[in-house]
């Protein structure tokens, strides 16, 4: 399928989308989101790894405010219940590994976008910034659950309340995100974290996944006893197989599962 607004390419297990409107900072509008939406929900049934990342000066500017046939208001709720949520369910339903890989600025929606990922890598000269309150509105694009769980109540407030820049170095000493890394490793170093990840066990790591999210809201009995049944399942894999017999001969496990 021919992409407007993203590029998508795929090799060696690992499907790059990359949000490609650098005049417009990458804005969200309608058809960007479903061709997120789109190109995420195929290459989580094939890749063993999939990255966003933006083209240019940033990763995501938010909602493309322009998006809006003339005196048009925006339908702010069903914009969001019929484009910003099936983009974001993509990305969270996806079974492998999701990394932003965030390269300059990330603001309102995008910056929320980011973090509906499972690892945010962000350059040293990306930024976050919760901007929705400079124009009378709150976080969304799932703003107000990641961010209180991502980097504390307090901060999250603050973020939300001030809508001040977060910078990328701020945001990984948070424990906002994963890792800031410096501006000229930036690229090599997400597709080195992306090539790990598409050489891993894919069964593992989608089982990861269930059991984190789950535990935010299970109490101690039940998530014991998810573990216990996710352990089991691990334990019947090719993965596991191979993990224990690449340990016992001394050698890097080959991991095949999907």
């Amino acid at each position: 399928m021919a992409y407007e607004t993203i590029t998508l390419e795929e090799a060696d297990g690992i499907a790059v989308v990359t949000l490609n409107r650098p005049d417009v900072m990458n804005a969200l509008n309608t058809k960007m989101r479903a061709e997120i939406t789109e190109a995420v929900t195929k290459v989580a049934q094939t890749a063993r790894v999939i990255v966003l990342t933006g083209t240019g000066r940033a990763f995501c500017s938010g909602q493309d405010l322009s998006d809006r046939a003339s005196g048009e208001e925006f339908d702010l709720e069903r914009t969001l219940a019929e484009e910003y949520e099936p983009m974001l369910r993509a990305i969270l339903a996806a079974k492998v590994p999701f990394i932003a890989a965030v390269n300059g600025a990330a603001a309102g929606a995008g910056a929320n976008l980011a973090l509906a990922a499972d690892v945010v890598i962000a350059a040293e000269s990306a930024s976050f910034i919760q901007a929705f309150a400079r124009i009378g509105l709150i976080p969304d694009a799932g703003g107000t659950f990641v961010l209180p769980r991502a980097m504390g109540m307090s901060r999250a407030m603050g973020a939300a309340l001030f809508a001040d820049k977060v910078t990328g170095r701020q945001a990984a000493d948070w424990g906002m995100i994963w890792e800031c890394v410096a501006d000229d490793a930036f690229d090599s170093h997400w597709r080195a974290r992306a090539k790990q990840l598409a050489e891993g066990p894919t069964q593992s790591y989608a089982r990861i996944k269930e059991a984190m999210r789950a535990s935010l809201a299970s109490d101690i009995d039940a998530q014991l006893a998810l573990e216990a049944r996710l352990q089991g399942e691990c334990g019947r894999t090719e993965d596991f197989r191979e993990g224990v017999a690449a340990f016992l001969e001394k050698r890097p496990a080959r991991f095949r599962g999907r």
